[in-house]
């Protein structure tokens, strides 16, 4: 996985007769990138690190996927009811909080391993709350971006978001092997540095976040829930990226995580295993600008189909040459497009979703990332323990190809037209 004027509660986004300025001047957008900027760069630091340090503390691949495993079971746990209390609660607000016991439970850890009383539990357990502490804030931004971003925009915005995170990644792995070179809990900082960013500059945003609330309230929690549930489950588009984007996450995620731990485990420098992740992010970002113009001209079934066959197609040339240089130039071959694939589905979801249903559907559809994230480093851990990198890349890369070839079978994926179309498939409130 962008307004500039202020629209009365009760104004649909596509009526709105006014002119569209850039991006860049739309003051709560920029607020809102920019805190969730620093939060991405701070926590991509703190998570570079999270894998080598849970080796450190465990000295067992299997054992350091288990550690990122139980820590990624909060969102997991949270993810629902995340989506609920934000179409129910003050999105600014939520976001604020959430981030706030984020940048706390970060700055633990700094002051557990500087007093040498660091544990591996310890690790876990902060990993759990931040998590679901992530839980809830990602369903409030997303009905925060639909909220201040015309439909027109919501690729260009959903680009830019891809960007954002590929900067990120670019810098967060070179700048926490350097730190993890100065101090094993000094890329955690990084954390609780962009935590507090994202908690102050959406803070300042002062343009409603929500539409009324009024009905959203008028149910009941579970009711909510549910109501959301079968909203996902009515659409078959919803229904087939539960599934499927689940198994291409924990594909992807077990070959990223088995790479680092492989290259960790033969003693690369610290600073080169984070050479690997910025070229993986430095593509991705040029993946970002190249999104725009394909997702304005090709369909999302072709986008999503030639983005993934590329993919699949670097990680099996990975397993056949099994060398650090081939891992570098081929992740950055692979991961090319997958921003369009991103950029393209999370507009086409926001635009035609109804505001009141945006952190309901954010959170169900969340769930194909969010299940994938414990699964993703017990798979990589476990499998390169029990065969090797080359029983990882080959075992996932032929997982991928499956999936691919599943995703040539949804005719709901190949029925999605060009963004100026998007509005014509409007999905309305159940009920």
């Amino acid at each position: 996985m962008v307004r500039v004027y202020v629209r009365p509660m009760t104004e649909s986004i596509a009526e709105a007769p006014v002119a569209l300025a850039p991006l860049r001047r739309n003051r709560p957008y920029v607020l809102l990138m920019s805190g969730l900027t620093g939060q991405s760069l701070g926590v991509g630091v703190a998570r570079f690190a999270v894998p080598l340090l849970a080796l450190e503390l465990t000295g067992s691949a299997t054992a350091a996927g288990v550690v990122a495993a139980v820590g990624q079971a909060g969102a997991l746990v949270a993810t629902l009811p995340a989506g609920v209390v934000a179409d129910r609660a003050d999105r600014r607000r939520l976001v604020v909080v959430a981030a706030g016991v984020a940048a706390a439970l970060w700055a633990t850890v700094v002051v557990a391993g500087w007093l040498g009383s660091l544990s591996a539990w310890h690790l876990a357990v902060v990993l759990l709350g931040a998590s679901a502490a992530a839980a809830f804030s990602d369903p409030a931004i997303s009905g925060a971006f639909r909220a201040v971003v015309p439909t027109p925009q919501l690729p260009t915005a959903y680009a830019t978001v891809q960007g954002r995170d590929a900067v990120a990644g670019m810098l967060g792995g070179p700048l926490g092997g350097l730190l993890y070179g100065v101090g094993h809990v000094v890329p955690v900082l990084g954390a609780v540095v962009g935590q507090a960013a994202a908690a102050v500059c959406t803070f300042f945003v002062r343009v409603p976040l929500n539409d009324d609330v009024t009905a959203a309230r008028a149910d009941r929690p579970l009711d909510a829930l549910r109501a959301g549930l079968r909203y996902a489950w009515s659409t078959p588009l919803f229904r087939a990226c539960l599934g499927l984007f689940v198994v291409v996450n924990v594909a992807l995620g077990g070959m990223m995580i088995g790479i680092n731990l492989e290259l960790a485990g033969n003693g690369t420098a610290p600073v080169l295993i984070g050479v690997f992740d910025m070229v993986a992010a430095a593509s991705m970002l040029v993946g970002a600008v190249l999104a725009p113009p394909l997702v304005r001209r090709l369909r999302l079934g072709a986008v999503t189909v030639l983005a993934l066959g590329l993919l699949v197609a670097a990680f099996a040339a990975m397993a056949a040459l099994q060398t650090y240089t081939a891992y570098v130039v081929l992740i950055g071959v692979g991961v090319l497009l997958v921003p369009a694939v991103n950029s393209a589905m999370a507009g086409y979801v926001a635009a035609i979703t109804p505001a009141q249903m945006q952190g309901r559907l954010a959170s169900v559809l969340g769930l194909s990332g969010v299940a994938a994230a414990p699964l993703a480093p017990l798979v990589g851990g476990s499998v390169l323990d029990a065969g090797g990198i080359g029983v990882v890349l080959g075992s996932l890369v032929g997982l991928l190809a499956v999936t691919v070839g599943a995703l040539c079978l949804v005719r709901s994926l190949w029925r999605v037209g060009t963004p100026d179309t998007w509005a014509d498939d409007a999905l309305s409130m159940p009920g």
